[in-house]
């Protein structure tokens, strides 16, 4: 656990050597605290928001001092912007990279349903909804980088639909920007309604895109998988 040090700062206590024997760096030690700290402001965008966010709050749920964020983030945008990062390359890592492996459309569809599902079990569904609400309209740093990852996910999703439509395997109806749009709304919003349900957020999240797709019958998936075990 970080400890203050005289200046109100985080230092590490001493680390006990790893597996291989090697005692963690102070490269480590940084990027261990810089993980905690956006896993935790993540959590306070997601439960409340850009504006109502608290710089300390967020450090002491993270185990550190305010100090200590400040080391890594010089203000609330910094950190902000660092969270949207940090959100898109690990979906990237934990959701992203499996719908890629997929080769036929609508499997890839139901994958990111299902994975998207598990991720969100880390209590950090709300971030992209939320601070699309909150910078709506608005021309901030925070707002457009929010939708800049959104853009990536509808033009991921409408590339699959037109080509589970190529392949006759999604039906033809509404314009595929449309039905994009639908997929994500029906996907964000199942799992922020079953958020601690699992294992019914997996099965209902790709029920509910199966639906959307015009998919029948809705499929029943099977487990999603685990980034551990990859």
């Amino acid at each position: 656990m970080p400890t203050p040090d005289a200046r109100g700062e985080a230092r590490e206590s001493p680390a006990a050597p790893d597996d291989t024997g090697r005692r963690p760096t102070q490269a480590d030690r940084s990027a261990r605290s810089r993980t905690a700290l956006l896993e935790s402001a993540a959590r306070g965008l997601s439960r409340h928001g850009y504006g109502h966010l608290k710089l300390e709050q967020v450090a002491r749920e993270a185990g550190y001092t305010r100090g200590a964020l400040y080391h890594q983030f010089k203000d609330k945008q910094d950190l902000a912007l660092a969270v949207c990062a940090w959100f898109r390359e690990t979906y990237w890592h934990e959701v992203a990279r499996f719908v890629e492996q997929e080769p036929e459309p609508v499997a890839a569809l139901l994958t990111l349903a299902r994975g998207h599902a598990v991720f969100c079990r880390r209590d950090v569904a709300r971030v992209p909804i939320a601070l699309r609400l909150e910078f709506s309209g608005q021309d901030h740093p925070v707002g457009r980088e929010v939708e800049r990852n959104y853009e990536t996910l509808l033009t991921r999703c409408a590339g699959l639909i037109d080509a589970g439509r190529a392949a006759g395997t999604i039906p033809p109806g509404p314009p595929t920007r449309t039905l994009a749009l639908a997929f994500v709304g029906a996907l964000e919003g199942t799992v922020i309604a079953l958020a601690g349900q699992a294992p019914d957020d997996e099965l209902l999240a790709a029920r509910a895109v199966a639906g959307v797709l015009g998919l029948a019958p809705s499929p029943s998936p099977s487990p999603s998988p685990s980034p551990e075990s990859d």
